[in-house]
């Protein structure tokens, strides 16, 4: 997919093999929606580490007429993607270039660790989306774009990612993850569960998780057998009591692992209730 804006005097066209779908930043954009209504405040300001191609900026005009500014910024490793949108900055998710306590959401969705990072050529004229073959050329090399789920990389890279977010997000802001398992040789990867956990132990507090079904690619490897659906983590910046007294990074874990699609939405206190 890819998408045209005007920077300057010139039009940017940058293909990339994942951006946000319709539901997931039209999801994105109601979180926002619900936090400026519940708030007195005069603007919000919303983070997107791993931009890519921009999709993030969309969000101020999908929520219709609000009394609070509402202002989006990006952050995406590769410069063609960052040039996709003015309002994205090159960097890298790692080593944000802000001070701490900046923005009121973090909100993003990071590489799945799946065959999209791929970066070796096929043997064969097959299809192939892959980050690398999408960009045309070499990517950065700390870039999550072409390291696989079972690549100790990926996860030493995302640690440090989640740090950073966690660091420029206000002591009262929202952090808010969409994130999605695969299938591996037959088998489900729980990227899911690693990273909610992951986000646990860092001092993040779940407010709910949502499961939302979209349409997934129907050919390559395991073409018929992907995850028919994706998560959205909603989590606050606060460790308080929530990490003392309710549910543990375990629990949370074996909760999405076993929940039905209508109990997985769920808040904190409900699954504390269960015990």
């Amino acid at each position: 997919m890819s998408t045209s804006e005007r920077v300057g005097d010139e039009v940017v066209t940058a293909k990339h093999p994942a951006p946000f779908t319709d539901v997931i930043i039209e999801r994105f954009a109601h979180i926002v929606g619900e936090y400026v209504a519940e708030r007195e405040t005069k603007s919000v300001q919303i983070l997107d580490p791993f931009a890519g191609i921009g999709g993030i900026h969309k969000i101020p005009g999908l929520l219709g007429p609000v009394s609070v500014a509402v202002e989006t910024v990006g952050v995406e490793i590769e410069e063609n993607w960052a040039n996709a949108h003015p309002l994205t900055l090159v960097g890298d998710a790692t080593a944000l270039p802000f001070v701490d306590d900046s923005f009121d959401f973090v909100m993003t969705s990071c590489c799945y660790g799946n065959r999209m990072a791929d970066h070796h050529d096929a043997k064969d004229d097959s299809k192939r989306i892959t980050y690398r073959h999408c960009y045309g050329e070499e990517l950065q090399e700390n870039n999550a774009g072409m390291m696989q789920w079972t690549d100790a990389k990926y996860k030493t890279l995302h640690r440090k990612a989640w740090m950073e977010a966690r660091r420029v997000l206000k002591p009262d802001g929202i952090f808010v993850l969409n994130i999605s398992n695969h299938i591996r040789k037959g088998k489900i990867m729980r990227v899911v569960e690693w990273h909610l956990a992951t986000l646990l132990d860092m001092g993040l507090s779940v407010e709910y998780v949502e499961r939302i079904h979209t349409p997934r690619m129907g050919f390559g490897q395991n073409g018929q057998l992907r995850v028919n659906h994706e998560h959205i983590i909603v989590m606050h910046n606060s460790d308080e009591v929530l990490l003392k007294s309710g549910p543990t990074a375990l629990q949370w874990e074996e909760w999405v692992l076993t929940a039905t699609p209508e109990a997985l939405f769920c808040t904190q206190d409900k699954l504390k209730e269960r015990g």
